[in-house]
């Protein structure tokens, strides 16, 4: 863990941000005190069906910034907990992974009976994908525990928890059954035997429990009755009562999840206080939605994944994006990526001159546990350099780092391998998202003598002339053509110039490109070269 700074500590009490209040209401829960089992737990659940994706990188990242926040209020200890529900039945194929007819043969067996269908690299397809979660997380660098289902139901961890729900069967059902259809009512049980000639997890009716020999009888797919212990994996829960009991288990404060699961939070929480525990702190955070303003879901396919955004832009503008207001509705798509990746930039720009009480409040300091990195010298953004980009229609980092060398004399790749990045993924964007959607417009006459003017104001200016002094050419011009509409100036010059409705600040952006490259844009746009 980063080390503490004294005004963290007498700070943070009153800090504003999120992460800050949720560490005040965890410090709450406890009463300041440390809890019986050493330390304060956090946890994330993760289903190991699939592959790692963006949800699961948010509800890391938000719950490690509660995680961080508590810390500075609190010596207590810590642990975070990634859980892993590997013992969940294998209900469907998915279409991303290869020997489907093998795994076919395999549906609904326990995720770590399946085999591997990648590489027999590892001894199920739970225990790949596992890995697949654990070397996901650790590319972030996340502090984290990993635990397996599988592993607390067979090494006997869970069976007096287990013993619990059994003694507390009949009350446990009556949570449940209310939340069911009619006809699920009828063969629903919490319990869901592991069947010892095929080894799937059952979803069958429960006809008798006994909780003094700890054991269920119910009635196999065969019509047979069967009874089992409902300890040491032979069976497992279903997963609403499967989260409560987690919860219970393993005395878990706090946990985070997605607005569509608040109604089974409630339900598991109910559960809990059954069995004599307390349900942890929750935190209901808002699901992203894709470009159209629809929910995102795993199944359509229509949402933004990890491996995409860190194609355009670094990890720690993902972050950011998952700071940023996890109780509001927001698009999640390539075209939120450009912004995402300035903001970052700037927080991390003024974060060394802040007052130490904004410190707390800048999500720099909660993307990075208290230590931002140094921002590079030349302060350019990514949206400026998307706009450099598409003005020399660049196709390598090394045209890209031509200008910059000019607009900054001392920065090197080398040097600077954060700008250097940021070149990279600016080329990524450009060339994927900007090239393909250029549309040129000619200038209309009245037009054109604007342009002409332009021109020559540029290559009259003094050598020495300042972003603010080129910017202030540019509102000039734009008043003799535009005065009432000076936006409608730019996006004409947007337009004109780059090929695009929206641009940079040209004042910034042609100290970047060069006053002798832009009147030679201007030439070249006047000229019909570029419509």
């Amino acid at each position: 863990m980063t080390s503490i700074q004294p005004f963290e500590r007498e700070l943070a009490p009153a800090a504003r941000a999120w992460p800050f209040e949720e560490a005040r209401k965890l410090l709450d829960r406890i009463g300041g005190k440390v809890p019986e089992k050493g330390y304060v737990l956090l946890e994330t659940g993760y289903g190991p069906s699939g592959l790692p994706h963006i949800g699961t990188f948010g509800e890391v990242a938000r719950t490690t910034m509660v995680r961080q926040a508590f810390q500075r209020l609190s010596d207590i200890p810590t642990k975070l907990f990634c859980f892993s529900d590997d013992m969940d039945g294998f209900r469907k194929v998915p279409d991303n992974v290869p020997n489907k007819d093998m795994l076919a043969a395999h549906l609904g067996k326990p995720l770590t009976s399946v085999p591997d269908p990648f590489s027999n690299e590892y001894p199920s397809f739970g225990a790949a994908n596992n890995a697949r979660l654990r070397a996901f997380l650790d590319s972030f660098g996340f502090e984290y525990e990993f635990q397996s289902a599988t592993d607390w139901y067979k090494s006997g961890r869970f069976d007096p928890m287990l013993l619990a729900m059994l003694r507390h069967y009949e009350e446990i059902q009556a949570v449940m059954l209310p939340t069911l259809g009619e006809e699920r009512q009828q063969t629903y049980s919490i319990f869901l035997p592991i069947c010892q000639k095929t080894g799937r997890v059952l979803q069958v009716p429960v006809v008798e429990t006994k909780p003094d020999d700890g054991t269920i009888v119910y009635r196999g797919e065969d019509g047979a009755l069967v009874e089992t212990p409902v300890t040491g994996g032979n069976v497992k829960l279903q997963w609403k009562a499967d989260w409560a009991g987690r919860w219970f288990a393993l005395g878990v404060d706090y946990e985070m999840y997605g607005k569509d699961l608040i109604p089974s939070a409630e339900l598991s929480a109910k559960i809990v206080r059954i069995l004599a525990g307390k349900a942890p702190e929750g935190f209901a955070y808002e699901l992203f939605l894709d470009e159209k303003g629809q929910k995102i879901s795993k199944s359509k396919g229509n949402g933004l994944s990890v491996e995409e955004w860190l194609t355009y832009a670094p990890p720690e503008s993902l972050a950011l994006y998952m700071f940023q207001s996890p109780r509001k509705a927001k698009r999640l798509y390539f075209d939120v990526i450009p912004r995402a990746v300035d903001d970052y930039r700037t927080f991390v720009g003024k974060f060394a001159e802040e007052e130490e009480a904004k410190k707390l409040e800048n999500p720099a300091w909660h993307i990075h546990g208290g230590k931002p990195p140094a921002p590079d010298s030349t302060g350019l953004t990514f949206g400026i350099l998307l706009n450099l980009a598409s003005a020399c229609h660049a196709e390598s980092k090394e045209v890209l780092w031509g200008f910059i060398r000019s607009y900054a004399p001392g920065a090197t790749p080398e040097g600077d391998p954060q700008l250097d990045r940021l070149v990279g993924y600016a080329l990524n964007y450009y060339r994927d998202f900007v090239a393909a959607n250029k549309a040129y417009r000619a200038p209309t006459e009245a037009e054109r003598g604007a342009f002409e003017a332009l021109a020559a104001q540029l290559e009259a200016a003094p050598a020495d002339a300042s972003a603010e002094d080129i910017q202030n050419l540019f509102y000039e011009v734009g008043k003799t053509i535009m005065a009432e509409d000076l936006r409608g100036w730019f996006k004409t010059v947007y337009e004109v110039l780059l090929g695009q409705e929206q641009g940079p600040r040209m004042g910034s952006f042609v100290q970047l490109y060069g006053r002798d490259n832009m009147v030679a844009l201007i030439r070249k746009a006047l000229d019909g070269k570029l419509a």
